[in-house]
């Protein structure tokens, strides 16, 4: 039986995420924080909630910053919410925080003053939300275009990498709702809460090769 590692860093709805892979038949969910697990996992998930501040903290004092580097080059690994926004190069939350630099680009704050048609949007977008396949990839297996999937963030990821964009979304502004490279497959939206297309796309990641 697989094994797939669910990085625990102090940062996250860990249980969620590990009975969502469970029902979906993933294999052996280990939520962790033992460095040889995780290296020795079939597959990594990393997920994240709260200030990217505080989560970086705890990632680097368990260097977790350098191990997520090792494991997401050779595994199926995924990113959920605050954990794909720690792959990128820095975010604006707290003043400025400089995060894993996976994926090239910046998570950037909605503002206080959003608006889209001369309406007021509410921070943090918090929701279901349509997210556009701008790209192919073995994840969006039998989940239709334009899904809905549920978002809770104050702030967004500006790639740099258009070509990395594989799902994008819209609130207020344009925003990257997955990325991948290689092995690696990082998601804005919670699919452990997006019902059926979510845990269809658990099931896409626990069947996936790593290879795209």
């Amino acid at each position: 039986m697989q094994t797939v590692a669910v990085i625990d860093y102090g940062m996250g709805n860990l249980h969620s995420v590990a009975k969502a892979l469970e029902h979906v038949g993933a294999g052996k969910v280990l939520i962790t924080s033992d460095a040889e697990v995780i290296r020795e996992a079939d597959r990594v998930v990393f997920p994240g909630v709260g200030a990217i501040r505080d989560c970086m903290a705890e990632i680097r004092r368990l260097g977790f910053d350098s191990l997520v580097r090792e494991v997401s080059q050779d595994r199926p690994f995924l990113g959920i919410c605050v954990g794909m926004q720690a792959l990128l190069d820095s975010s604006e939350e707290n003043d400025g925080v400089d995060c894993i630099g996976l994926f090239p680009g910046a998570v950037k704050f909605f503002g206080k003053d959003l608006h889209e048609d001369g309406e007021h949007l509410k921070v943090p977008h918090m929701g279901w939300n349509e997210v556009k396949q701008t790209v192919s990839h073995p994840l969006w297996h039998n989940i239709p275009d334009l899904a809905r999937f549920y978002f809770v963030h104050s702030y967004y990821i500006a790639a740099a990498n258009a070509r990395q964009v594989v799902g994008g979304g819209h609130y207020g502004v344009d925003f990257a709702a997955a990325l991948a490279d290689g092995s690696r497959f990082a998601v804005q939206f919670h699919p452990e809460k997006s019902h059926t297309h979510g845990l269809q796309l658990l099931q896409n990641f626990a069947a996936w090769d790593g290879r795209w």
